[in-house]
């Protein structure tokens, strides 16, 4: 009879561990990935730098540092191919400063040699803000009616208005000949203080309600104060000078350099505290 092998099967066994053995064991995959991490910094540190593409916000340009400390301003005023003209090839419009803000967009001091456009500037609504400010100062001269009678002691020759513009920028420019003697400074700089100290910040307007009319106090935009104050200062020249021995350039000459001190002998300063002190009164 055949005899039956048995064969012994293995008995699984089960292993018991202590607490310390568990808590080794768990160590080692976190020793092992700090190890892989070491080994990735290790390599590279060996790559070369030209592999290594650097973040955008920490890269180095390979430029030398000289080119990096040049700091270019953002706005930059581009010159004007015109910045060298002088008006009646005298006096510059350079150094000429506006410290009115309200006034600093309508005071136009463009460089030109010859203060005179040909109506260029007048053919569009508030066009005229854009003119020179010596061409405003001669325009205002020749008011209708006073400009065409005695400007500078004599009858102007001609007909209408021929010649009239030519004369008034002749006055002018000996008026700021007379301005730059007695005050050593620009004579434009202190057409512009002039007008800076006689233009009015307030004025009085009427109104009527239920019958009843009466002032009320406003304030004057900016350019209605420009023309008030180029107009003042015209008319105070011209007063100063009709009928009497003084000449046009002298008395427009007085009158600027009065204003630009803020000195009541001018008519154009005395005009704007009169009409100031009628509109405080109309608050």
């Amino acid at each position: 009879m055949e005899t039956e092998q048995k064969v012994a099967m293995p008995k699984e066994t089960t292993e018991t561990k202590t607490p310390v053995e568990h808590a080794e064991k768990a160590k080692v995959p976190a020793q092992a990935k700090e190890a892989g991490h070491a080994k990735e910094k290790t390599a590279d540190a060996k790559t070369p730098a030209a592999k290594i593409a650097p973040k955008k916000e920490f890269a180095k340009s390979d430029a030398p540092a000289a080119e990096h400390v040049e700091h270019k301003p953002i706005f930059v005023k581009k010159k004007s191919q015109f910045s060298d003209y002088k008006l009646y090839n005298k006096w510059s419009f350079n150094d000429v400063v506006v410290t009115d803000l309200s006034l600093m967009r309508y005071i136009t001091i463009d460089p030109l040699i010859m203060p005179h456009t040909f109506g260029r500037r007048t053919r569009g609504r508030f066009e005229k803000a854009n003119m020179n400010i010596v061409e405003r100062l001669i325009n205002k001269i020749m008011r209708s009616g006073q400009g065409k009678r005695k400007l500078s002691g004599k009858f102007i020759r001609g007909r209408g208005s021929c010649g009239k513009k030519m004369e008034a920028m002749k006055i002018v420019e000996r008026a700021f000949d007379i301005i730059e003697r007695q005050t050593k400074q620009n004579p434009i700089q202190v057409l512009v203080r002039a007008i800076e100290n006689s233009a009015p910040r307030e004025d009085i307007t009427r109104i009527k309600r239920g019958g009843v009319a009466y002032s009320l106090a406003v304030d004057v935009s900016p350019l209605k104060r420009l023309d008030e104050a180029v107009k003042n200062i015209a008319l105070g020249g011209f007063g100063a000078s009709f009928n009497k021995k003084v000449t046009a350039e002298e008395a427009l000459a007085a009158e600027i350099i009065a204003a630009a001190s803020n000195d009541l002998k001018s008519s154009a300063v005395k005009r704007k505290d009169e009409v100031e002190r009628i509109a405080k009164a109309s608050r």
